[in-house]
């Protein structure tokens, strides 16, 4: 098994999902926090490139679902910030 591009990537992939779910078990980081779904998505995409080089359907449907999951929470919480005021 050697490290090519691809696997590099989708490493890079893996250790940011794992650093973002270690960081939100330590508290370190809110699941409310919009930088929890954006290290989701950043990981899931770099994980999908590193399956061009080396196929694997049950990894694509996980990856695209993860995906899509971590779009909706990011597009949820920029549709619920509080909006300020206007200033008088």
């Amino acid at each position: 098994m050697s490290l090519d591009a691809f696997r590099a990537i989708g490493l890079v992939g893996v250790a940011i999902i794992l650093a973002a779910y270690f960081a939100s078990q330590r508290r370190w980081l809110s699941a409310e926090d919009w930088r929890f779904p954006a290290a989701n998505l950043a990981g899931s995409l770099l994980i999908m490139v590193s399956l061009y080089a080396e196929w694997n359907l049950p990894s694509v449907i996980v990856e695209t679902c993860w995906v899509a999951i971590s779009i909706y929470g990011l597009l949820n919480r920029f549709w619920r910030r509080p909006h300020t005021p206007a200033v008088r």
